[in-house]
């Protein structure tokens, strides 16, 4: 093979992409020079290789081509209606690009070190990765690998050149407060979700933006971080409900942990609205199947994996994302378990 076959930077070399492929290095060279008499398949698994190694590496010569294989879903979660929505949307999506999906899912899959390995499978082009529990650090490995991916509602700020499509947190949080000091409440507990969240942080800024506008500034005591789950929800919301100077409103991390608000004023024999009003986030159909039913923030589940699916169809197909980070926007929807703030 002579030295002018390939273009090499100097750091992946047509031997390394030959060894991580399992291919020789006459094919390497083959598809790189883009020559004939090489199957397809064959022509498909060096390219992907060439784009998962680390390192400018060989690049062939002309035009890019798309990267061709599956797309790996990574949703580390049970599929219920909120991950179930986002998935079903990613699979629907990838069946109009024409792309097979590989599923990762099921809380199980936490355990699993699946990132280190994914540059390293034949046949994935890319990956969608749905609020990925793995540490920064793993998410910044992955990209060094140059293997295409996007990040669906990160839970940990990604970094500035990962690709990434999250809910517009902090606006929806700041238009539900607003709503509730627009009904004259001016002690409103916030069960927030866990700190280290991305999410939490973002949905608090704005709560307190809102706040702020009606000029009462929140108190720690007010504030209670946790799962969020129905459960965890219900505990948090007691000891708010609990305090001497109760609050009037509840605004939960999402649906789930309102949910479990208004079982905590139940248990406590306040009616809601009319002693306390209960929001959550999300719009899940549980949001709709209380009572009463729940004010929330309608998250646009459904266009989170399509638009993931459209910007991992962009890096596949070698083009320039000018926008990294997307944000789409939210929805208040106000229903029967807010209400005017109790006199007094």
């Amino acid at each position: 093979m002579k030295q002018g076959d390939v273009t090499n930077s100097g750091r992946s070399t047509v031997r390394d992409v030959a060894a991580a492929a399992g291919v020789s290095i006459a094919t390497v060279s083959r598809v790189l020079n883009g020559r004939g008499n090489v199957a397809p398949e064959t022509r498909e698994l060096v390219e992907s290789t060439v784009a998962r190694l680390a390192g400018p590496g060989p690049r062939p010569r002309g035009p890019a081509r798309p990267i061709a294989g599956s797309v790996f879903v990574r949703c580390p979660y049970v599929l219920t209606d909120y991950f179930g929505v986002i998935v079903s949307s990613i699979a629907e999506t990838l069946l109009l690009y024409g792309r097979p999906l590989v599923l990762d899912a099921g809380e199980s899959a936490q355990r699993a070190p699946v990132l280190p390995r994914l540059p390293g499978r034949a046949g994935l082009a890319g990956a969608v990765l749905i609020l990925p529990p793995e540490p920064a650090a793993d998410i910044e490995t992955l990209r060094s690998h140059r293997f295409p991916f996007v990040v669906v509602d990160p839970r940990l700020p990604p970094p500035r050149d990962v690709v990434a499509v999250s809910a517009a947190h902090a606006a929806g949080a700041r238009s539900l407060t607003a709503h509730l000091t627009g009904l004259g409440h001016r002690r409103i507990g916030v069960v927030a979700g866990p700190r280290e969240w991305l999410a939490s942080d973002a949905r608090l800024a704005g709560h307190n933006a809102a706040l702020a506008d009606a000029g009462v500034l929140s108190g720690p005591g007010l504030i209670r971080h946790v799962e969020p789950t129905v459960e965890w929800g219900r505990r948090a919301a007691g000891e708010l409900l609990d305090r001497p100077d109760r609050p009037t409103a509840l605004i939960g991390f999402n649906d789930k942990a309102a949910v479990g608000a208004l079982q905590a004023a139940a248990e406590r024999g306040l009616r809601v609205p009319h002693d306390v009003s209960i929001a959550g986030f999300d719009d899940i159909d549980l949001s709709r199947a209380t009572t009463p039913m729940l004010t929330t923030v309608r998250q646009p589940l459904a266009e989170l994996g399509r638009m993931a699916v459209t910007l991992l169809t962009r890096l596949l197909e070698r083009h320039e994302l000018e926008a990294l980070h997307v944000e789409l926007a939210t929805e208040l929807v106000v229903r029967d378990s807010t209400g005017a703030a109790p006199a007094g």
